[in-house]
């Protein structure tokens, strides 16, 4: 990385400061840019979701090459989300801290690197990261690791359950080879879909039944956990899916 990217790069983190900012190294015509992206996370102070227009600019500019993003009031330490991203991305990921100053005025700090390496997260006791470590991640993690299964990832925004319109789950469920199962048959695999606070009215929250009274879920908010299948989760519970394969005798 040049100085003059990683200068363009502070400048636009100390800019943005208190939210996080983002942005892009891009190679065009064997030159070298930061390109800053817009931040469109309802809590930026706390993550970024960098704008997919933007991406898309950049990828027509040039090959991106690199990903960055700040920590405000935080060390340049990747964070559990920014490994499982940077997996992801198939790019390195560039952190740099912002803090103020003795004058309250905030400046850029240490900077950090990670790249791919084959990381993964825990099942258990990993943080939230809505659209990245959230309860879906959970759940298409359990199938690839456990049944080698490979389901899709829908783009989701924050607050998707309350926007009046979506229904993630019953829109993209069944075109993923799921079916709709009696909850007195649940058996291991299965996927538990709740209703949590949803103004939407709609499943907002899944996790995997393992058997012996027990699920896998990740509530927003919270670290991953195996918890009792029972009480509060099973009032919340809406319907029970299955996986075809396992459905036709066919999976584990």
């Amino acid at each position: 990385m040049n100085p003059a990217t990683l200068d363009a790069f502070r400048a636009h983190a100390v800019a943005d400061y208190p939210r996080e900012a983002c942005g892009l190294v891009v190679v065009a015509k064997g030159r070298e840019r930061y390109r800053p992206c817009r931040n469109l996370a309802t809590t930026p102070s706390e993550h970024f979701v960098l704008a997919a227009e933007d991406y898309a600019d950049a990828e027509e500019a040039g090959e991106i090459v690199a990903v960055m993003h700040s920590h405000p009031d935080a060390p340049a330490c990747a964070s559990e989300g920014d490994r499982v991203a940077c997996e992801a991305s198939g790019l390195p990921w560039w952190i740099v801290s912002v803090a103020p100053d003795a004058d309250d005025t905030p400046s850029a700090g240490e900077l950090s690197c990670i790249e791919p390496s084959g990381y993964e997260a825990p099942l258990v006791g990993r943080p939230f990261h809505h659209g990245v470590l959230d309860c879906w991640t959970l759940c298409r993690d359990w199938y690839a690791r456990e049944w080698g299964l490979v389901l899709p990832d829908p783009q989701r925004h924050d607050n998707w359950w309350d926007d009046g319109r979506s229904d993630l789950y019953t829109e993209n469920l069944a075109a993923a080879g799921f079916v709709s199962v009696d909850a007195k048959d649940i058996q291991r695999g299965d996927l538990i879909l709740m209703q949590i606070r949803s103004r939407n009215l709609v499943p907002n929250h899944a996790g995997i039944y393992l058997g012996d009274g027990l699920m896998l879920h990740h509530m927003y908010g919270r670290l991953s956990s195996r918890d009792v299948y029972g009480g509060y989760w099973l009032e919340c519970t809406t319907s029970i899916a299955r996986y075809t394969m396992a459905y036709l005798g066919q999976g584990r």
